[in-house]
This record gives structure tokens, C-alpha cells and sequence, in this order.
């Protein structure tokens, strides 16, 4: 499959970068290697980048992808491979998982992407079976997808400290469901193995401790290759108490927006850009494009009119927005028929399995693209992202895709720094408790 055509993918400064980190990459491999090494990492992950031509960076990373429907599926065997080391990892000799799935049954796409995710784990020799929390699901249920394949759902029972289904007791327990909603008693305190850890759910995480442990690898590697920072590392900062029905913590959230604009301002003036400068307030846990905006100036936060402050004040499943974080927006000047893109790269333990690109025929430049109406198509990495060169494959152009698998693996970087730190603050918490 040919990889999309890009309107910005052959001009601009951005080849500037590109060529910094195409020359840097035995530096960059051994590097990462060694970071690997000493850091657990995340089992799966997603990171969405943004590419503005003078600045390449990711602005959000999930850890419990669920679009493996949208790559492309002659990555299948590269994908088997990784979930084959991702496994041996966790439970050596395992044969038995789990698969907990978010609770969609009409989601479509949702649960093609279960599909596809169990496959994977099949062709890698796993005996895998999907257990589902949804209480109205007491026996194994079969759902027909539109490829004609089919799942069976089976609900999940707690024996001890462990959890099966009817005859199945599995070795390692694979979330994929985000627990926006907080964690399941089934799911704690389990003597089975579980990843990701429940405490990389958003019960417990925040976008903004990401980006604060992503800002120390960005600031590393930047160091590694002799670059500014700033142009792989959007700017940010958090606000807490927030409620925007009731008007509270607008100010935080207004004067936080005039000062990353004005930091931004600054850069842009140092890189001779012309755009205006904006930033996303969005809710600092929470997926699905939910509780996000587009600001240019903090005055709009405290304008915001009775349809907007509704909009930002719940996410998903109807949680309330009480922490949020305001991020520098990054432009996306790639486009697909044009029609605004920007590129989703996956991962399976710390490899680059594939990626697509989220596209939006109704959103502008400088808005989020997770929204209804997005399309997707994949993405053709070339060898994995990892020889990007001409000199590896005589006859070929170079691998333009190689500085996004960078960039994303910095963020996987960043979520095992993360969660390390997240584990640390939850064992503080248990000795500081008297029983």
C-alpha cells in the first residue's frame, strides 16, 4: 500500500528536523535501547502528533489504544511479533489472557478493533477470551461484525483474587478499557497480572503529569541531537478546581492561556513563524475528544456562552471536568485530499507497529480532529520506522516516516517514567496510612 500523499510532506522547514533525526539514528537506537533497559514499558500505546512544518510533537498519548482496526493489515505480522515479546515479558510461558473491553456493544468501530486486537494476540499463540463488566451480560454473548467475523462477550466472575470466565482462567488480565469511571472491585486486588496497570487508567492519571514526565525525556533527547527542545515539546500547564457551569477556576484557566501564548509568541518570533499562536483547554483526564477547545486568547475562556461551558464541563460517560490542562496547539499543516490530517502512531511494548492518519473534512488546522465526522487511513511504514535511510535500502526514497516513530517512542518514554513515578506516590500514600 503506497503511503497517503501529504501537501506538506516533501516542503518546509520541518525537512530540517527530519534530516537531524534520520542522521542521528544510530545515536537515537543506541539511546533508546539503553533507556528501555531501565524502565518498564507500557504494554500497548497510542500517540497522536501534530506536524506544523516547523515542529513535529505529540499532544496526547493513550494507554489503552482502541483503533487496531484502522492499520494496516499488512502490519499484522509485525504486530504479532511485538505482542508475542510484550507477553513473554509479563508471564513467561503465558498462553492464557483476559481481553477487558470498554463497555461499547454498538460501537462498531469499537468492537472491529477488539476484533482485530484478538487476532493479533491469537496469531502471537495466545488463548485469548473478552470478559466483559457490563452487568446485563450473564451469559457469552456473539456479536456479528461487518467482516464477518464475530466476537462472543462472557461476563466476568470473581473467585479469590482472581477473575474467569465460565471454564477459563487466565494468566495475564489486558485491559482495554480506560476506567474513566473509576476502577471495578472485580479488577483489585487481583493475584493475576494486569496490564496496563489499573493505575494508568483515568481514575488515577492525568494528562498533565504525562507531559511533565515527557518534558524531561524531550529535554534529554534534544540534548542527544543537538536540538531546541520546544520543537518536538508543546508547552503546557494544569489548572485545578474547575467548573465551568458555575463559572469557577475560569481565572486560573484565562491567565494560564495568556501566558503559554505569550511563551509561544516568543518561539515564534526566535523561528520566524507567521501563524497565530493558540492553545487546547482540555480536560485533564478523559478521552474521545471530549472537553476540548481551541483558544487564542484567555479573554474567550471567561466569554464562553451557556452551549460552550456545558460542552467543556463533562467527558465521557457523563463525568463531571474539574482539573483541566491548557496545552500550546500545534498546527497540522499535512492534509489527505485536502482534508486536514494528522498522524496516530501505534505501539506494542517498544515497538513501532503502524499508525494512521486521523482525518477531518470539517475541522481547521487548528482544531482537535478526534471528533464525529473524522475518517481514517493507514499508514505504509516502511520497515518499521527503523531504517530510514537510503544507504539500508538501495533504490528507495528516504523514510519520512522514521521522525514520527521517534517522536512517539519518546512519548512511550515518557508514560513508563510515568507510571513508575504514579507507583511510587501510590506506595507513599499506602505507608502514610495508620491502620
Amino acid at each position: 500500500m503506497p503511503a497517503p500523499y501529504l501537501a506538506t510532506a516533501l516542503t518546509g522547514p520541518i525537512l530540517d528536523l527530519e534530516t537531524c533525526i534520520i542522521n542521528a539514528m544510530p545515536t537515537i537506537e543506541h539511546w533508546l535501547s539503553n533507556e528501555w533497559q531501565k524502565h518498564t514499558v507500557p504494554f500497548y500505546c497510542s500517540v497522536d502528533l501534530r506536524n506544523s512544518g516547523f515542529k513535529l510533537a505529540p499532544v496526547d498519548t493513550n494507554l489503552f489504544p482502541g483503533g487496531f482496526n484502522n492499520l494496516n493489515p499488512e502490519f499484522l505480522p509485525l504486530c504479532v511479533q511485538a505482542m508475542m515479546a510484550a507477553v513473554e515479558k509479563i508471564c513467561t510461558g503465558a498462553r492464557s489472557v483476559l481481553l477487558v473491553p470498554e463497555n461499547h456493544t454498538r460501537n462498531i468501530f469499537y468492537l472491529q478493533n477488539l476484533g482485530v486486537l484478538q487476532a493479533i494476540m491469537r496469531h502471537a499463540g495466545m488463548d485469548i477470551r473478552i470478559g466483559t463488566l457490563l452487568p446485563e451480560i450473564t451469559a457469552a454473548t456473539v456479536i456479528n461484525l461487518p467482516d464477518g467475523g464475530k466476537l462472543t462477550l462472557e461476563p466476568i466472575q470473581r473467585r479469590g483474587d482472581r477473575v474467569t470466565i465460565e471454564g477459563f482462567d487466565p494468566c495475564v488480565v489486558l485491559l482495554n478499557n480506560d476506567l474513566s469511571t473509576g476502577i471495578p472491585a472485580i479488577l483489585q486486588n487481583l493475584g493475576q497480572t494486569v496490564v496496563p496497570p489499573l493505575r494508568a487508567g483515568w481514575a488515577t492519571r492525568r494528562k498533565s503529569q504525562h507531559f511533565a514526565a515527557y518534558d524531561n525525556v524531550a529535554r534529554e533527547f534534544a540534548d542527544l541531537i543537538g536540538i531546541d527542545p520546544w520543537l518536538i515539546n508543546p508547552y503546557f500547564a494544569a489548572c485545578g478546581k474547575i467548573n465551568f457551569r458555575e463559572k469557577k477556576g475560569e481565572d486560573c484557566v484565562a491567565n494560564t492561556v495568556d501566558e503559554i501564548l505569550s511563551d509561544i509568541r516568543e518561539k515564534y518570533v526566535q523561528y520566524g513563524v507567521k501563524e497565530d499562536p493558540f492553545v487546547i483547554v482540555k480536560a485533564d483526564a478523559g478521552t474521545y475528544g471530549m472537553g476540548i477547545m481551541t483558544v487564542k486568547d484567555g479573554a474567550e475562556v471567561r466569554a464562553l456562552n451557556r452551549k460552550q461551558r456545558n460542552k467543556m464541563a463533562v467527558v465521557k460517560e457523563g463525568l463531571q471536568v474539574t482539573e483541566v490542562m491548557v496545552q500550546e496547539g500545534v498546527y497540522t499543516f499535512e492534509s489527505i485530499n485536502e482534508a486536514v490530517a494528522e498522524p496516530v502512531i501505534y505501539m506494542i511494548d517498544r515497538y513501532v507497529v503502524g499508525g494512521f492518519y486521523r482525518v477531518h473534512t470539517s475541522r481547521g488546522v487548528d482544531e482537535n480532529l478526534n471528533a464525529p465526522g473524522m475518517q481514517f487511513v493507514p499508514l505504509a511504514f516502511e520497515d518499521t520506522c527503523l531504517m530510514p535511510d537510503r544507504e539500508a535500502r538501495p533504490g528507495c526514497s528516504p523514510n519520512r516516516f522514521y521522525a514520527y516513530g521517534v517522536i512517539a517512542r519518546l512519548a512511550l518514554l515518557a508514560a513508563a517514567q510515568e507510571l513508575e513515578k504514579s507507583e511510587g506516590r501510590i506506595e507513599a500514600l499506602s505507608l502514610s496510612v495508620t491502620p
